[in-house]
């Protein structure tokens, strides 16, 4: 089929019909096909959510921990390990093509884990992502982003970062 034109291979594994309406999200969707359990995260979907304009290089996925991290060599994917417990937090699906969705986390999650991470996604980046985060919502999103923070004991982390950035 892939020969005759009729599918198109994604990743190892992974097709998808050749005419099948076109997405710029195919890697996430390969991506999520073949981690089923997986949950697209970190710059990824702060990409997905327009909060920052840098085109990730690779695919952030979340698994929970302790469970078997997938090896993904094409696309390129970063596999984060989160806390079983908060694993679901903020989890939401997106249409990344039509009739097609993948499990991401929702925009003020991904803010909040920007933030606990942003040492090494950059602080630049984070604080960019925030700063967006609330221009676009303005105040009534952040009792949504102190309660995430709170779930994942990072109140002591957006605090500040929040007063900052609406100073």
């Amino acid at each position: 089929m892939v020969a005759r034109g009729e599918t198109d291979e994604l990743s190892r594994g992974v097709y998808r019909r050749a005419d099948a309406p076109e997405t710029a999200h195919a890697d996430l969707l390969a991506v999520c096909a073949r981690a089923p359990r997986a949950v697209v995260c970190g710059e990824s979907a702060l990409a997905l959510h327009e909060l920052i304009d840098d085109i990730p290089a690779a695919v952030h996925i979340a698994v929970p921990r302790g469970t078997r991290r997938p090896t993904i060599h094409y696309p390129p994917t970063v596999v984060a390990q989160y806390a079983s417990k908060t694993f679901a937090l903020g989890a939401e699906r997106f249409e990344a093509a039509p009739g097609e969705s993948i499990p991401v986390y929702n925009a003020a999650r991904s803010v909040v884990d920007a933030m606990r991470h942003r040492s090494r996604i950059g602080e630049t980046l984070a604080l960019s992502a925030l700063g967006r985060y609330l221009r676009r919502g303005g105040r009534s999103d952040i009792g949504e982003l102190q309660e995430v923070a709170r779930e994942l004991d990072a109140l002591s982390v957006i605090r500040p970062a929040v007063e900052a950035v609406l100073a």
